[in-house]
């Protein structure tokens, strides 16, 4: 693009050159892509869909921003002053259910492999397939460089609102929001030494990732990696008694899940000091108005922890959540620089399973674009990583608990086991809170299996 068409430029933050370095030299990964399906039933106005989406384009910097790293040190990225949005559409009405279904699969599979040109933008991909008179499949994809789950929020609440002002022929107001350049120019105003400082002794004496267990069935030999999925729901009634503890007691979600993971994960291996991976938002809590920027601020760390089996359960979630707490002060810095601030070699990872709690503002998308329109969110596929054992919360009117898992490495029976004992905790902390982690009770069969597969040395309970 032409020099005059540039808008600014500025440096990538932590977690942006993680990703751009990854996607560049491992091309054939999809882990940074997202295509999101949305069906759509009603009537649909596709031209005021189409020129809402570029509204949405002109209105934020970094969906018209490229990337620049040929030759230089530091990459950058360049937002562009103009930049156009098109939406692909297909009609296959006409085409019996089962070929649409074989159709729509294939899609998928082929847009994970066409590649984004990081050097222009944008770095999404809007396309549109009729499947019958009232019902669209409309596909959301694009590249997590560019945003995450709390600015995808953002930004489809405010199509919503820019889609049906068009339609009703209004104005449209948009609030203001701050651009995501200011939040590169707060990375740069960062203490470095003392982040480093921090995680150099948040780490200090881990030089391996935490063991996990493997299968114990040979016969399932994958030769690629191949994600499954189970899950569990809690009732309306059991989730709202989860979030009155939550609040009694001054806690986080993101606590509570942390802790028993933490207690699962200690259980399972066998170890008392213990590394998993967590998500943070990533929104300073000083930089004003930041829950309102889009762009991408989540970020992945490490969370280390050493296990007091004497300890009770709601003073361990209190533990948590203050080491939580201490977490958001450093938690800009990406994991490619934490790790090389740690013992553990760059040829293995600094953990094996990660834990996901789903943190976004309250979406009114979902609700339904217009009376005679619906939206249906539920198409969505599940939480993608390249960890062997995944933890993934939607903590919704009646929450989900969810495990994604590579089957390479274990089987459903492991995970099954995993989310029973995910209960039992979860049931502890409601009926006696000051049990000691210690003498939980978790799945006879499960300890039985956990004694045979690990060293007996490094019990710790």
């Amino acid at each position: 693009m032409k020099a005059e068409n540039i808008e600014d430029i500025y440096e990538l933050t932590p977690v942006q050159k993680g990703m751009l370095f990854h996607s560049l030299y491992e091309r054939e990964s999809s882990l940074y892509f997202f295509n999101v399906p949305f069906g759509l039933r009603g009537n649909f106005n596709i031209k005021a869909f189409e020129e809402a989406w570029q509204k949405i384009v002109d209105r934020h910097p970094i969906w018209r921003t490229g990337f620049y790293w040929e030759d230089i040190d530091n990459p950058l990225q360049i937002v562009y002053k103009n930049v156009k949005i098109a939406l692909k559409q297909y009609d296959w009405r006409g085409i019996e259910p089962a070929e649409q279904e074989e159709r729509l699969k294939d899609f998928y599979d082929s847009d994970r492999k066409l590649y984004f040109d990081f050097s222009q933008p944008c770095l999404a991909r809007l396309t549109l397939i009729r499947l019958a008179d009232d019902y669209y499949e409309f596909i959301w994809s694009f590249h997590h460089i560019i945003t995450d789950g709390w600015s995808s929020s953002i930004v489809m609440d405010e199509l919503l609102q820019v889609y049906e002002a068009l339609c009703e022929g209004k104005e449209i107001k948009f609030s203001s929001n701050r651009p995501f350049r200011d939040y590169i120019d707060w990375l740069q105003r960062q203490d470095i030494e003392k982040t480093e400082s921090f995680w150099k002794q948040q780490l200090a004496g881990i030089k391996a990732p935490t063991p996990l267990i493997y299968i114990e069935n040979k016969q399932l030999n994958f030769t690629e990696q191949i994600y499954e999925q189970e899950k569990f729901k809690l009732s309306q009634e059991k989730t709202k008694e989860l979030l009155s503890f939550i609040a009694k007691n001054r806690l986080t979600l993101a606590a509570l899940i942390n802790g028993i993971w933490s207690i699962l994960i200690s259980r399972y291996t066998c170890h008392s000091n213990i590394v998993y991976g967590c998500t943070v938002t990533g929104r300073p809590v000083d930089l004003a108005e930041v829950e309102s920027m889009v762009g991408v601020f989540i970020n992945t760390l490490p969370m280390n922890l050493k296990i007091n089996a004497e300890q009770d359960l709601l003073s361990w979630l209190q533990t948590i959540q203050t080491k939580l707490v201490e977490l958001r002060h450093h938690e800009y810095i990406s994991l490619t620089q934490i790790q090389g601030w740690s013992e553990v070699s760059r040829d293995l990872p600094l953990f094996e399973s990660f834990v996901v709690v789903e943190n976004v503002p309250n979406s009114q998308s979902a609700l339904g674009w217009k009376e005679n329109l619906k939206i249906d969110t539920s198409k969505g596929e599940y939480f993608r990583t390249n960890y062997p054992l995944n933890l993934v919360i939607y903590p919704e009117s009646e929450m989900i608990v969810a495990i994604s898992y590579d089957c390479r490495r274990f089987d459903i029976a492991t995970i099954s086991g995993i989310l029973t004992d995910f209960k039992v905790v979860l049931e502890s902390i409601f009926s006696n809170p000051f049990v000691k982690i210690k003498d939980l009770s978790f799945s006879t069969v499960r300890q039985q299996q956990i004694s045979k597969s690990l060293d007996k040395e490094a019990v710790l309970m």
